[in-house]
């Protein structure tokens, strides 16, 4: 009898695990579709990938739409604005979001949870809501060039001819400059609470013994709860870089220039241009996106690994 109930029970065992398995399976598939589509049609020749008959992959094969998409427009260009602005917003969070995070996590203040909560409220605000006042606020504030003329007219010149050298154009206000599309992003809200549960986790113990012996607040920080939140630290790293990567909505409302445009909006002018044109379309894509699928395929076991240790006590 035993022996019936225990074949019957792994009998269902096995049907669910089939079950869940053939769902994910259709899951991977559904997602991956629209990524192999554009690749296939990024290899197809012109008339191939406008004709009624639908083909999963190309008759020939061809790398000529690259080529020419690289060309159409200054997609070098809008690279070296991403990446730029992608580096140094990534570090900037890093640091505001760990000095953030440690300050709700290992310091008592008067008022920090309410602080905390309208923190964490600012998520709920969608974007168009204060995309008007903040490019009302960036179109008044001066220039740092306008800034340091009066007091140090010596550096505002050699700003004025690096710009000139890296052909950025001369405006009166943070619009379509590199400071508006950087550092209204150098803090970011969810970092701070990912960091914050993680510095949670870490055992009170460990930082009582260590402010016996002396340690500070900051080295605290930066010699024991950093160095045991590397994991955490690369995974809200790579949040970061994919966030400033996609970003569009930001970037084209506050650039005017090709010569500032990052790579989503100089994408979707490109997509403007040759709408006519799916290949083109579809290299330019693909080329765009590769760089965010080599960086996810390295670093998928940190994005894992942080969720596993973070949010979870406390």
């Amino acid at each position: 009898m035993q022996d019936t109930h225990s074949t019957s029970y792994r009998a269902k065992s096995l049907i669910g695990k089939l079950l869940l398995h053939s769902l994910l399976i259709i899951g991977a598939i559904s997602t991956l579709l629209p990524f192999f589509w554009m690749v296939s049609t990024s290899l197809k020749e012109p008339a191939e990938a406008v004709s009624t008959e639908i083909s999963w992959f190309p008759k020939t094969v061809t790398l000529k739409n690259y080529a020419e998409a690289w060309k159409e427009v200054p997609f070098p260009r809008y690279f070296i604005n991403t990446i730029l602005c992608t580096v140094i917003i990534m570090f900037s969070v890093l640091i505001t979001s760990s000095l953030g995070a440690y300050a709700f996590a290992r310091m008592d203040f008067p008022g920090r949870e309410i602080v905390f909560i309208a923190f964490l409220s600012v998520m709920m605000v969608p974007q168009p809501v204060y995309l008007v006042p903040s490019y009302i606020i960036l179109s008044k504030l001066p220039t740092l060039e306008a800034l340091l003329q009066p007091i140090l007219p010596g550096l505002s010149w050699y700003i004025h001819n690096f710009k000139l050298a890296l052909n950025i154009p001369s405006t009166a206000s943070w619009i379509d400059t590199y400071s508006a599309l950087i550092v209204p992003w150098c803090a970011n809200v969810f970092t701070i609470f990912l960091l914050r549960q993680h510095f949670r986790s870490v055992p009170k113990d460990l930082y009582e013994a260590a402010i016996i012996d002396g340690c500070s607040r900051f080295g605290f920080l930066w010699r024991i709860m950093l160095p045991v939140s590397k994991g955490v630290l690369v995974a809200a790293g790579l949040f970061s870089i994919i966030g400033s990567w996609n970003s569009f909505m930001w970037p084209l409302v506050v650039t005017n220039s090709d010569e500032m445009r990052p790579i989503q909006v100089g994408l979707s002018f490109f997509a403007q241009e040759a709408g006519s044109q799916p290949t083109l379309q579809m290299a330019a894509a693909t080329f765009c996106t590769i760089p965010l699928l080599v960086l996810f395929f390295f670093a998928q076991k940190q994005i894992i690994a942080s969720f596993a240790r973070s949010g979870l006590k406390g």
